[in-house]
């Protein structure tokens, strides 16, 4: 594996004015956002460069609108240093960033990986409305006492870990109430914090689970090559080389913990000093960094 990765964020990183500079100055970008129209049948670049932030906040909009940009940005990096991309050895990305990194290593055309991100965020939104839900972070404290945090805070809901995303830095998802419930007890239990997050509803966990049909249905109907790099799954935190496999991990992706440290841990194990994180944000460097403080990451800005 080359000492070189591509991670790619997910949902939380968009914001308002993300991938315009790239569009105006990089024809291959400009590109990608016309072509999104085109299978998504609306502006994606207004709702990416204009908002409001209520509209690309919405799960339906935002995942399209990450996954386009963050290849947006890719582009520009090819443009940029095309070394560093021939270079690049293996891929991840956080939840809805899994299904760029797929695009990237091959796995699926751009089309196809929008339109089942697209189909993705519509049954996800979809489960969310269907049940009073929610997620929490919780800053401070280990797996084993976020684990009882969510058996203490349940009463009877359903309430789990759902982004294991660095040391003492875990989200909780679960029905509202419950949610409720944890932010007032982790405090008790020594968390530094319990902040809500402003999402559609509990993302991994079994709320999730009516999604899983729609998204199955829309996986089978994709064509799917091996990835010429590994990609790590979100579900195991182990590169796949078969394409059923792929799909059957992308089905179980949306109820299940996305394990994004033990992620960074395998591509670490495997000899990886170079990081990239390709699109909105840099939360995924600020991770990587609580994972190993000296790994070295760099930002390419959508």
């Amino acid at each position: 594996m080359s000492k070189t990765a591509f991670l790619f964020p997910g949902q939380g990183a968009q914001v308002v004015g993300m991938g315009r500079q790239l569009a105006e100055s990089l024809p291959a970008a400009r590109q990608l956002f016309d072509q999104a129209a085109d299978v998504l049948g609306y502006d994606l670049a207004a709702i990416c460069f204009e908002g409001p932030p209520e509209r690309l906040n919405s799960t339906v909009y935002s995942q399209p609108a990450l996954f386009v940009t963050s290849l947006a940005a890719l582009e520009a990096l090819r443009d940029q240093s095309p070394d560093v991309v021939e270079a690049c050895g293996a891929a991840a990305g956080l939840s809805l960033g899994e299904y760029t990194a797929l695009a990237f290593a091959g796995v699926f055309s751009f089309t196809d990986g929008l339109r089942l991100v697209q189909q993705r965020g519509e049954a996800m939104q979809e489960a969310a409305d269907a049940v009073p839900s929610g997620m929490v972070s919780v800053l401070g404290l280990e797996r084993e006492s976020v684990q009882q945090l969510c058996q203490q805070a349940a009463a009877g809901e359903i309430l789990q870990a759902a982004n294991y995303l660095c040391p003492g830095n875990i989200a909780i998802s679960g029905g509202k109430e419950a949610c409720q419930r944890a932010v007032q007890l982790a405090p008790q239990l020594g968390a530094m914090k319990a902040v809500p997050l402003t999402v559609a509803g509990a993302f991994h966990t079994p709320i999730m689970q009516p999604a899983v049909e729609k998204l199955t249905a829309a996986l089978a109907h994709v064509d799917m090559r091996p990835p010429r790099i590994p990609v790590i799954s979100n579900v195991d935190g182990q590169s796949h080389d078969d394409p059923d496999e792929i799909r059957s991990l992308l089905a179980r992706q949306v109820f299940r913990p996305v394990l994004w440290e033990d992620s960074m841990r395998y591509l670490l194990a495997a000899g990886t000093d170079q990081f990239y994180e390709i699109g909105p944000g840099r939360v995924l460097r600020g991770l990587l960094r609580r994972i190993q403080r000296k790994v070295a990451c760099e930002s390419v800005a959508a």
